[in-house]
Parts: C-alpha cells; sequence; structure tokens
C-alpha cells in the first residue's frame, strides 16, 4: 500500500521538468527587475554626478559636512565650510550629493 501511494506522488512521465523550475525562474526576474536595475540605475546616477563636480558647487558630503568645492584633483576635493571658511579636503567619493541651492547662506 506504501508503494502504490509513492507511485501516485511521483509526476507523470510526459511532464516538462523544465515547468518545475519556472516559478523559480519567474522569482529571479522579478527579484532583478525589481532590486538589482535600481541599484545599477542609482550607481551609474551617482558616477555621473561625482564626474560633473566642479568648483563652486555645493555639496553635502557622506558625513553630513555641507560645503564649497573650492578645488578638484583626480580623487580628491577641497571644500570650503562656513561659517569660519574652514578648508577641508575630501574624497571625491565622500560626496553624497550636489546641494541644489547654489551659494550657502551666510550664518
Amino acid at each position: 500500500m506504501y508503494y502504490d501511494l509513492l507511485l501516485l506522488q511521483q509526476a507523470p512521465s510526459g511532464s516538462n521538468p523544465l515547468l518545475g523550475f519556472l516559478p523559480l525562474l519567474l522569482i529571479v526576474a522579478i527579484f532583478y527587475f525589481l532590486v538589482f536595475m535600481p541599484m545599477q540605475r542609482q550607481r551609474k546616477q551617482q558616477q555621473q554626478m561625482l564626474r560633473d563636480l566642479q568648483n563652486g558647487d555645493v555639496v553635502v558630503t557622506t558625513g553630513g559636512i555641507v560645503g564649497t568645492i573650492v578645488s578638484i584633483t583626480d580623487d580628491k576635493l577641497i571644500l570650503r565650510v562656513r561659517p569660519s571658511d574652514i578648508k577641508l579636503e575630501f574624497l571625491r567619493s565622500a560626496v553624497a550629493s550636489r546641494d541644489t541651492a547654489k551659494e550657502l547662506t551666510k550664518v
């Protein structure tokens, strides 16, 4: 009797084994379109923003420091931070975003 139950649980011999993998393939495809594609798009936008930095741009670093770019080299930049006009050196990759305001307001 146990042997008969095992035979009934087996898939019919005419079914396609690829159909068993179809749900897994769909999950992987959905995961790719919902997670990986937006991450790639965001990374490309960040890299483009870092390439387009110029002197005078107001930026926010990953540490939350807001400053104006004074000079730029290949991988470093110098920011002027208000209110004391202190100049700090940062890696270009430490810039989180470009501020929409062109100049910092004096405090």
